[in-house]
């Protein structure tokens, strides 16, 4: 009797596949999320962003401007490369840098870790690791915050360092001083053409 008493009672639903289908969830909305950020920017015309049109035509001729991100991987959304030139008026007009960009599960609720690969001597950048001291990165990230926002505050950043807040406190010391600061900044700076050598 308590063999076919036990039978007609349902199965329980078990939680080990609730995680499991929530986590997929999670990473399926992150994943479409940042497929519309690769989408927009990829018909942006928005100054300081490239178009996909504008990325081809660099990839032929890499001395015009570009500032761009796009996923390192067809099969991995989460791992961007992007590229920021110095904006005209700026002591870094002309120079092109290579950031990553690492995008957590959470996304966009936390912001990404972005670092520049190319290295950077700037007042808000670590010149070793190219950690970048940005508040939009920090304590002041928001869910409406883009890969967008982030290229167009990082390309910002170049020409308006934070001296109050430095991670490289050499560069900040010697932002009033352009020729000298310029003199550094050539001495680090290194081509992205000239990167895998």
């Amino acid at each position: 009797m308590e063999q076919l008493t036990t039978s007609l009672v349902p199965p329980r639903p078990s939680n080990k596949t609730a995680p499991a289908n929530s986590t997929q969830q999670v990473a399926g909305s992150v994943a479409k999320r940042l497929s519309n950020e690769l989408m927009t920017l990829m018909m942006s015309s928005s100054p300081g962003i490239v178009s996909i049109h504008r990325f081809v035509t660099y990839a032929a001729h890499p001395h015009s401007s570009l500032k761009s991100a796009f996923p390192k991987s067809d099969g991995n959304l989460f791992e961007w490369v992007g590229t920021i030139e110095g904006a005209p008026g700026t002591i870094y007009v002309g120079l092109t840098f290579r950031i990553s960009i690492s995008f957590p599960p959470n996304y966009p609720y936390v912001a990404p870790t972005v670092k520049f690969e190319t290295p950077c001597y700037h007042p808000n950048v670590d010149l070793a690791g190219g950690s970048i001291c940005l508040d939009i990165l920090q304590d002041k990230w928001s869910a409406v915050y883009s890969v967008q926002t982030i290229l167009i505050s990082l390309q910002s950043l170049l020409g308006e360092p934070n001296n109050a807040s430095p991670l490289n406190a050499d560069a900040a010391s010697l932002w009033n001083s352009p020729e000298e600061y310029k003199a550094q900044l050539m001495r680090h700076y290194r081509p992205i053409k000239d990167e895998s050598t």
